[in-house]
């Protein structure tokens, strides 16, 4: 297994954002996958508890 970049595409994606300085854009899918993780996290202890 390689450690460079281009081995994993989602290293390469963010590595280009960094690049291009997209440090805002790159931020806000983060938060979105972020709220989309709590989100799944909150249906689904929701479910366990009724």
């Amino acid at each position: 297994m390689s450690n460079d970049v281009g081995s994993d595409p989602r290293d390469s994606m963010v590595a280009l954002y960094l690049m291009n300085n997209d440090g805002d854009e790159l931020t806000d899918i983060l938060v979105a996958a972020l709220e989309d993780a709590f989100r799944i996290l909150k249906d689904e202890w929701s479910r366990t508890r009724h």
